[in-house]
């Protein structure tokens, strides 16, 4: 038991320092955004589009066309603008979020926090210099992959009542 005891004890100790090695501010958001970024058209069905959410497990898919990023269906968007009205037969250019917000890899992750805290939102759509999507950054990754606390500040200000 004493053996455990020690293996966990190092466990922690390495993902404390772990954490505070990547609590850097110069951290840039390429290297702990997800990718692949699966994208949706705006002629999918609202049905499809919640059945690729619920397969691949997540909540977020860009609307694209041409690699040009049009709109963000979220699963909150599903559920306030289609569920409710019963519209799962409708397509997602129905009920897309237009304003997209965005960042780019090389920004850093202070940056892109700070922006979600200021549009208050908890997710961005990364793009490339061409606008084309090459992934996704969440206020769950930067609380797992980069910093607690700044992703606990970021979300401070996304509940502020403004």
């Amino acid at each position: 038991m004493h053996h455990r005891l020690g293996w966990m004890a190092r466990t922690v100790a390495a993902k404390t320092a772990n954490r505070q090695d990547k609590s850097d501010d110069k951290m840039l958001v390429k290297s702990i955004m997800r990718t692949p970024v699966t994208t949706v058209t705006p002629r999918t069905t609202v049905s499809a589009a919640a059945a690729l959410m619920k397969e691949l497990g997540i909540g977020v898919l860009p609307v694209c066309e041409n690699g040009r990023i049009l709109g963000i269906l979220t699963d909150r968007d599903i559920v306030t603008r289609c569920c409710l009205n019963a519209r799962l037969d409708g397509t997602v250019a129905d009920i897309m979020t237009a304003r997209v917000a965005t960042c780019r890899p090389d920004q850093t992750v202070q940056s892109a926090a700070n922006r979600m805290g200021d549009l208050q939102i908890r997710r961005l759509v990364v793009v490339d210099a061409a606008g084309a999507p090459v992934g996704i950054l969440t206020l769950g990754d930067i609380a797992n992959d980069a910093d607690e606390e700044l992703a606990g500040q970021s979300l401070g200000e996304i509940v502020e009542t403004r």
